[in-house]
C-alpha cells in the first residue's frame, strides 16, 4: 500500500479539501504514476453534486490524467520508469465480455470500473486524478508522446477521446461537410479533430462572437442556429453533425441541416431531450440520431498518437490545486477557454 494525498468531497454539498488516503499495492501487471496534471471535466462537478444519482463519498474526482511512470509490475511490458503516460475515464473492465473482446472496454458488458467514484474489480473504491499519484492496469493505461504539451495532453483523455471516437467510427475525412454543435470542452476537440481528419468543418453555434475563436480553432465557417436565413442556407447539406450541447436542448432543427441517410451523434446530453425528438424529423431523409460514449483503450491509444502527429492538444486555464473550488464555480458558469487543469506539483505546496 502507499499514501496518497489528494482533494476529495465528502457530500454533495461540500468543497473540495485535502484528503489522505491508501493506494493498493503495484501488482503484476501495474503501473504506478506520478500525477504531474489532471484536467477538470463537468461531469467532476455533476458526480460530486450527486446530480445523476450515482455518488458515494469521500470521492476524489479526475479522470483526464498525465504523469510520469514510477514503478512498473513485474509482468509489464509496454512501460518502462520515466515514461509519460495518460489515464483516462476507465480503470478496468471485465476483459471478457464481446465489448472487451472487440477493445470497446467502454462498453463492458458488466460495466466498466470508472476512474473515480466507482469500485475496482475487487470491490475497492476508485479514486480519481486530483491526487499525487494513481496504480493502474497496464491494459488503462496509454503512452504519452513527448512531443505533446502535456499539461494541455491531459483533456485529451476525456474530451478529446469522447469527440474523436466517434468521428472515426462514422469515417469522418476529405470531401465531408461536418458540423460541430456547440463550443466548449468538447466542441473546441471535435473542431481540431475534425480539421485534421480532412473535413470541412462548420461551427454551429448560438453564439455570433465565438465565431472568431472557432476559426482560430480551426472552423471553416460558422452557422449562427438562432438565424432562420442560415439555417435554411444550410439545409440538407451535412454529412455529420457531432452535438456537444451538455444540456437538454431542442434536436429537431439539427435534424434539417443533414443530408439523407447521413447522421447526427450525440456527446454530451444525459438527460432527456426537451422538446422530444419528432419522428418526421428522421423518417423524411432516412436520417440518424445516435450516440457515442468515449472510445476503448486501443482507441485511446490511437487518438495520442494521431494527436502527436498532428499537434492537437486541448486549450487550457492550468490552475494551481488552492484554487479548484473557485475553478469549480467559474466551469458551473462556462467561464472557461475549454479546460481547466490542475498543476499536481501544486499539491505539495498546498498540503
Amino acid at each position: 500500500m502507499s499514501l496518497a494525498h489528494g482533494y476529495a468531497v465528502h457530500d454533495q454539498t461540500a468543497p473540495l479539501v485535502p484528503f489522505s488516503f491508501e493506494r493498493r499495492p503495484v501488482a503484476a501487471g501495474d503501473v504506478r504514476i506520478q500525477i504531474l496534471y489532471s484536467g477538470i471535466c463537468h461531469s467532476d462537478l455533476h458526480q460530486a453534486r450527486d446530480d445523476w444519482g450515482n455518488s458515494k463519498f469521500p470521492m476524489v474526482p479526475g479522470h483526464e490524467i498525465i504523469g510520469r511512470v514510477t514503478e512498473v509490475g513485474a509482468g509489464v511490458t509496454g512501460f518502462k520508469v520515466g515514461d509519460f503516460a495518460g489515464v483516462g475515464c476507465m480503470v478496468d473492465s471485465c476483459r471478457h465480455c464481446a465489448a472487451c473482446d472487440e477493445d470497446l472496454e467502454q462498453y463492458c458488458e458488466k460495466g466498466a470500473s470508472y476512474t473515480y467514484n466507482s469500485t475496482e474489480r475487487d470491490g475497492q473504491p476508485t479514486f480519481g486524478g486530483y491526487s499525487d499519484h494513481i496504480v493502474v492496469e497496464q491494459r488503462f493505461v496509454v503512452k504519452v508522446s513527448e512531443k505533446l504539451d502535456l499539461k494541455a495532453a491531459a483533456p485529451l483523455l476525456c474530451a478529446g477521446i469522447t469527440t474523436y471516437s466517434p468521428l472515426r467510427h462514422w469515417k469522418v475525412g476529405p470531401g465531408q461537410k461536418v458540423g460541430i454543435i456547440g463550443l466548449g470542452g468538447l466542441g473546441h476537440m471535435g473542431v481540431k479533430f475534425a480539421k485534421a481528419m480532412g473535413a470541412t468543418v462548420v461551427m454551429i453555434t448560438t453564439t455570433p462572437e465565438k465565431g472568431a475563436d472557432a476559426k482560430r480553432l480551426g472552423a471553416d465557417e460558422v452557422l449562427v442556429s438562432r438565424d432562420p436565413a442560415q439555417m435554411q442556407a444550410h439545409a440538407g447539406s451535412f454529412d455529420f453533425l457531432l452535438n456537444t450541447i451538455p444540456v437538454s436542448h431542442d434536436t429537431n432543427p439539427y435534424m434539417g441541416l443533414l443530408k439523407r441517410d447521413a447522421t447526427m451523434c450525440l456527446v454530451g446530453v444525459l438527460t432527456e431531450l426537451d422538446p422530444p425528438l419528432m419522428g418526421a424529423a428522421m423518417m423524411f431523409g432516412r436520417k440518424h440520431i445516435t450516440g457515442s460514449a468515449i472510445g476503448g483503450m486501443a482507441e485511446t491509444q490511437e487518438m495520442m498518437d494521431f494527436c502527436a502527429e498532428h499537434n492537437i492538444v486541448s486549450d487550457v486555464e492550468v490552475i494551481d490545486i488552492k484554487t479548484v473550488n473557485e475553478a469549480w464555480e467559474r466551469m458551473a458558469k462556462n467561464d472557461v477557454r475549454y479546460r481547466f487543469v490542475i498543476d499536481m506539483a501544486t499539491l505539495e505546496k498546498a498540503a
